[in-house]
């Protein structure tokens, strides 16, 4: 095939890019990398079957040539990132989508969509499944992601029923691995680099709410999976396993054997109390579930990371 990604120089993009690219097929990464990163797919670019475009999806793009699949992986992803450029999240997500759209209606390609658990809001059903319509503000300073996404949803949703687009729509919840930025601004990354320097780890809120927490690999499976599936209603991808912050937190201090306390700090407005999915339709329709505990994804993250700060982690 040949592959549009997307957003494909970001953490889980770039590792899409390895995986189409593994499996045969010719990726061409589009990101103007405003939180994405050269080093991410420095190791593709001698591969005749990868092109970089240097482009910002939200402005309209033309590809010459047949394209089979379109990946929609472009956008600022975390909460550090978005609440720093809310103009281009919503523009990405619903100017973004369209154009991407209109570039697979035009070119008869199949479409696929990464949205997010953040369209649930601070959710007030526990585990969340896909039937749930979610607890957002729009108006917080958390909506420019959580409604751009369920914009792209909507959007997606009426270009398969209007147009027959052959559509895919995932929901990602917290994924974690190498190639995340250390600024990334959530609490793996975060965590990590303060235990390696021993430094205070940020804590919000009394670090009772809890995340579940997917390692790169197994959500890249998933994406694989659904890409190859027929089902066109949203799919959560994520690990039930579901952890505090404060266990998170303890975790990675032992780990790294930091020297770390805990810190706690004030919650930001509208954050989640409860983030879990419930990945029955997973497991139901590709036959999905997640296979790496975080006791075994967190060494490799904690080991990438070490080699990017230039760092060894005790042993």
């Amino acid at each position: 095939m040949k592959v549009i990604i997307t957003g494909g120089a970001g953490f889980i993009g770039s590792h899409l890019c390895d995986r189409f690219l593994a499996d045969g097929h010719t990726v061409v990464c589009v990101d103007n990398m405003i939180t994405g990163a050269h080093a991410n797919i420095e190791h593709l670019k001698s591969n005749a079957r990868f092109q970089l475009l240097d482009h910002d999806i939200s402005k309209p793009l033309e590809i010459n040539g047949a394209i089979d699949f379109i990946f929609h992986f472009a956008s600022p992803a975390s909460p550090i990132d978005y609440l720093k450029l809310p103009i281009q999240t919503l523009k990405v997500g619903s100017l973004g989508t369209l154009n991407a759209l209109g570039m697979a209606k035009a070119k008869k390609a199949k479409f696929f969509l990464a949205s997010t658990s953040e369209v649930y809001g601070d959710p007030q059903v526990h585990p969340q499944k896909e039937s749930y319509w979610g607890h957002v503000n729009p108006v917080g300073p958390r909506g420019v992601y959580d409604e751009a996404k369920r914009f792209a949803e909507a959007l997606v949703m009426a270009y398969h029923r209007t147009h027959g687009v052959d559509t895919r729509i995932i929901r990602i919840f917290n994924t974690y691995g190498p190639r995340m930025r250390m600024q990334d601004g959530r609490a793996i990354p975060a965590f990590i680099t303060q235990a390696l320097k021993n430094e205070p780890i940020s804590a919000f809120g009394d670090g009772s709410q809890t995340r579940s927490f997917g390692y790169i690999d197994d959500l890249v499976e998933g994406i694989v999976r659904l890409s190859r599936s027929s089902y066109h209603e949203p799919v959560n991808i994520g690990n039930p396993e579901e952890y505090t912050i404060l266990q998170l937190a303890e975790k990675i201090i032992e780990f790294t054997k930091s020297k770390s306390r805990v810190e706690f700090h004030p919650l930001p407005q509208d954050d989640p109390k409860q983030r879990c999915p419930d990945i029955t339709v997973a497991k139901r329709e590709l036959k999905w579930e997640p296979k790496i505990k975080l006791t075994e994804g967190l060494r490799p993250t904690i080991e990438w990371f070490a080699k990017q700060m230039g760092v060894s982690v005790p042993g």
